[in-house]
């Protein structure tokens, strides 16, 4: 019985120790939906076990009460990490001067090369203020049989293929494309990615950044290569009356044989349609320009006053590894940013791994990479211009008075 009684003293005097030296780390996230949660617990968990002096604290919101306190807690009462997007959205934090420098972690844990394709994403002038964990690619979902009735046996790489695609399929009484435009947002990835193809990373992201009138003969030449596309009959008729779900059927039915969107639409095809669907990258436009991708991307950061930075860099460090990313990109169902990360048996998820890690650089969407009262005009006009290419000068303009009032004369 003694020594059991000393059993139980030195358990609870371990237990008082531990309990005095372990170490808070505070993180609040916006990850509050089934999977997101699941993936932040299990990461975290494995956090603690290789850092069992480490304790975090893991405050979750919902998405909209997030955005609501993030400014104010990031000033009056800030954890040690918060996960937050890349690209721009990033960046108003970054302006406001509160996100810390984290360029040491990349440094120190060679992020520079293992996860290429999101260093622009994560910087701001040169420096580095986040760590992606996760990322989802655009592109093309395409009916494979669809393709093979109009003669089509390979997919095409180029703008030249692309049109010639169309025009079989056209030919075969297949509407090439289908899209809805009533959400607005999907007709802005078209734009995205015409621009970035002609245009490059540098000219998106200036235009994103209001540094670049709408009215400049860059982005007008985006509009005629696209118009190409619109007055051949490309897209499906009446779009802006759908939601990106209500245009799917347009392709399940056989009707329409590509849609140019995001991973998310996997699970909403049949299952005796998905068996058909394959996918391939936005084809190249000016083979000068460099390969830019379409990329939302999920990242962690440190903000500057934050009391325990020291251990929030460990877990920025874990969080990048190519292991570690492997879990949690696939819990999330999305793509690990780490290049020495592997992708679940999918041929969805191996096709856009691929391509995310090979791109030059990557871009976020439209709606996250501007401001969002321009990218609502925006995004309108891009609806409008799909239905009437030849208004297109007029619908510039009045992007640019938009433009011009959020971000000033050039």
């Amino acid at each position: 019985m003694k020594h059991f009684k000393t059993a139980i003293c030195a358990g609870m005097i371990a237990l008082f120790a531990s309990s005095v030296s372990a170490r808070d780390l505070v993180m609040n996230a916006n990850t509050s939906d089934p999977a997101q949660k699941q993936a932040m617990e299990d990461l975290i968990a494995d956090f603690e076990a290789a850092y069992p002096e480490i304790d975090v604290k893991f405050n979750l919101y919902d998405h909209e009460a997030f955005k609501v306190a993030m400014r104010n807690f990031l000033v009056s009462d800030a954890p040690d990490l918060i996960t937050w997007n890349a690209g721009n959205r990033m960046k108003v934090f970054v302006d406001l001067g509160l996100f810390e420098d984290v360029s040491d972690v990349w440094e120190a844990e060679g992020l520079y090369d293992k996860m290429p394709a999101v260093v622009g994403a994560s910087s701001v002038d040169g420096k580095q203020y986040g760590v992606p964990y996760a990322y989802y690619a655009w592109g093309f979902y395409y009916r494979k049989d669809l393709f093979e009735k109009a003669g089509i046996t390979e997919t095409p790489t180029t703008w030249e293929e692309f049109k010639e695609v169309g025009a079989k399929l056209n030919a075969a009484g297949i509407t090439p494309v289908t899209i809805g435009t009533k959400n607005l947002w999907p007709a802005a990835g078209w734009f995205d990615f015409m621009n970035l193809r002609i245009n490059g990373v540098e000219f998106h992201a200036d235009l994103m950044d209001g540094k670049v009138a709408y009215t400049d003969d860059r982005v007008k030449k985006v509009f005629e290569s696209w118009a190409e596309l619109v007055k051949a009959d490309f897209f499906v008729e009446n779009h802006p009356a759908y939601s990106f779900q209500e245009a799917l059927p347009f392709m399940n039915q056989g009707n329409a044989a590509m849609y140019l969107l995001a991973p998310f639409i996997v699970s909403m095809f049949p299952e005796d349609v998905r068996e058909k669907v394959e996918w391939f990258p936005f084809p190249i436009i000016d083979p000068e320009v460099g390969i830019y991708e379409d990329a939302p991307t999920d990242s962690f950061h440190i903000p500057v006053n934050a009391k325990n930075k020291e251990d929030a860099r460990l877990f920025l460090a874990f969080a990048a590894k190519a292991d570690v990313q492997t879990k949690t990109a696939g819990t999330l169902d999305m793509l690990p940013p780490n290049v020495n990360a592997s992708v679940k048996d999918d041929r969805f998820a191996k096709g856009g791994f691929e391509q995310l890690s090979k791109a030059n650089g990557i871009m976020q969407f439209y709606d996250r990479d501007t401001d969002p009262a321009l990218a609502k005009v925006g995004m309108q006009g891009f609806q409008e211009f799909l239905q009437n290419p030849d208004r297109i000068d007029q619908i510039l303009e009045r992007i640019e008075a938009e433009r011009a009032r959020i971000y000033g004369a050039l």
